[in-house]
């Protein structure tokens, strides 16, 4: 049978392991919130300004040959 100070640090353990499990969980939950959706619309957004690039490119190049 453990003594006080064992079943103290049995205590203590099984705390500090539910405020790390809960720490991992809602950094999980803070990226999938937070972090990815910033990530699609820049990715979106850097898409978006690619295209437009391109399609001036090939509206400067079709003036270009008509002159």
């Amino acid at each position: 049978m453990p003594t006080t100070a064992g079943w103290l640090y049995l205590f203590a353990g099984t705390v500090l392991f539910f405020f790390w499990a809960y720490g991992i969980a809602s950094f999980v939950r803070d990226t999938r919130r937070t972090y990815v959706p910033a990530i699609r619309r820049y990715l979106a957004l850097r898409r978006e300004n690619q295209e437009a690039a391109e399609e001036r490119e090939a509206r400067e190049e079709a003036e270009r040959q008509l002159y």
